[in-house]
């Protein structure tokens, strides 16, 4: 059953990926990105880590894909032309398909973990992180906050400017 809902999450990861690949619009690909990263949340409920799971969908399926739906909706402009074509897609799907090789080759190189849960205690993630992890933790809100900041600058001077 566990092999069965894992493959149905997997394919719902994969396929939420490549709808934010594959669509044109920006909003449906942000939409999409929100599929791929609930089923990831799906996929940590399965390894038992309930923790990653809330946090996954709190923080990335709820405010991550908000802000996204924000800074969409603030910088759409009618003025710029649309691209229609592009010329990567046979540079991205060799790139696509070198991933997958060394991907496939890790994964059946390396066994697979045994089953049952293996999730360390609430008190031990929280020890981790306001102790080994406090200086790193801190440095990426700091890096989170200034790339707010600006993003709020560019915003509001570009809308000086119309």
């Amino acid at each position: 059953m566990s092999w069965f809902l894992f493959i149905l999450l997997a394919a719902l990861t994969l396929g939420g990926a490549l709808g934010v690949v594959v669509t044109r619009n920006v909003v449906h690909a942000a939409l999409a990105l929100l599929v791929s990263l609930l089923a990831v949340a799906g996929v940590y409920l399965i390894l038992f880590a309930e923790f990653l799971a809330l946090v996954q969908v709190l923080i990335y399926g709820g405010a991550i894909i908000i802000v996204l739906l924000f800074a969409i909706m603030l910088t759409r402009s009618a003025e710029y032309p649309r691209i229609t074509d592009n010329r990567q897609w046979p540079l991205a799907v060799v790139a696509a398909l070198g991933l997958l090789a060394v991907l496939s080759a890790a994964f059946l190189t390396n066994p697979l973990p045994d089953d049952g849960p293996h999730s360390p205690a609430f008190t031990d993630l929280a020890t981790y992180l306001f102790t080994r992890w406090a200086i790193p933790f801190e440095i990426a809100s700091l890096v989170l906050l200034v790339a707010l900041i600006g993003a709020i600058v560019i915003a509001r001077s570009s809308s000086d400017e119309v």
